[in-house]
């Protein structure tokens, strides 16, 4: 199993939401950060004032998938999320030693 974690733009969460049921992965989950890699925040003018924006408002994706899904998932991801432009985002995969689903007690890749 991996975990699948993605930093992306906020309003393509719908998109990657629906790219993601398409290939048939339905559990996620959803969190609203900050952060900034190479575009190092921005500036902004608040009445009459300038100031620098660093953090950037993004939206991380987590969701763990088995092994046979992860190419499936991070394509989904990468097309549904890019614009082209600074800031699309990152994906991260990390391996998952076990998943145990507390309901039933369930583990492995039955319990994603």
């Amino acid at each position: 199993m991996k975990k699948i974690e993605a930093i992306i733009k906020p309003f393509k969460l719908e998109e990657v939401k629906d790219a993601l049921h398409e290939v048939g992965i339905e559990g996620m989950t959803v969190s609203e950060v900050k952060g900034f890699g190479r575009q190092k925040g921005h500036t902004e003018i608040y009445r009459g004032s300038e100031y620098t924006v660093d953090f950037l408002p993004k939206i991380k994706i987590e969701l763990v998938v088995s092994d046979v899904k992860v190419s499936e998932a991070t394509t989904a991801i990468i097309k549904a999320a890019k614009t082209g432009k600074i800031g699309d985002g990152k994906i991260f995969i990390s391996d998952v030693i076990e998943a145990i689903r507390i309901r039933t007690e369930e583990k492995g890749d039955l319990a994603v």
